[in-house]
């Protein structure tokens, strides 16, 4: 099975760790995290604008379609052992989705500044380990 890429901020400490969740999450290596401004994100999200490549997270889908922000949670979700009640609720309301996903996505550099730097190790670990081992 193809791993589905998952695009992420780098350079934010509270997408990271968020990142590194989600890989934990997925136990049956679905997800490739790639971060955002590298050769493979920029290929991949190829037809968007450069500001709104870095204003959210996207999962590019194996039909090569591009979810981001709110949209991506049902498609993450389905991804995730135990997440398809979630994705059935993200996508029965998808504009509490988003709205949830805005509010706490431009609060991300407050939320981040509050993280340990013990976690944001743990977080940088499991997202090198991952990308290391194929994952």
């Amino acid at each position: 099975m193809t791993r589905v890429p998952i695009l992420y901020d780098p350079d934010c400490g509270f997408c990271r760790v968020c990142m590194a969740s989600v890989l934990s999450w997925d136990r049956q290596r679905r997800l490739r995290p790639v971060p955002l401004g590298s050769e493979e994100a920029d290929r991949l999200l190829a037809g968007m604008p450069e500001d709104e490549r870095m204003a959210s997270w996207h999962l590019i889908a194996p039909d090569g379609g591009v979810h981001s922000a709110g949209a991506a949670f049902p498609p993450l979700l389905r991804l995730l052992p135990r997440g398809g009640r979630l994705a059935r609720l993200s996508a029965r309301f998808p504009h509490a989705s988003e709205r949830g996903y805005r509010r706490v996505a431009d609060r991300r550099s407050a939320f981040g500044s509050a993280i340990p730097g013990r976690i944001r190790r743990w977080a940088d670990a499991v997202i090198s380990g991952s990308a290391a081992d194929g994952r």
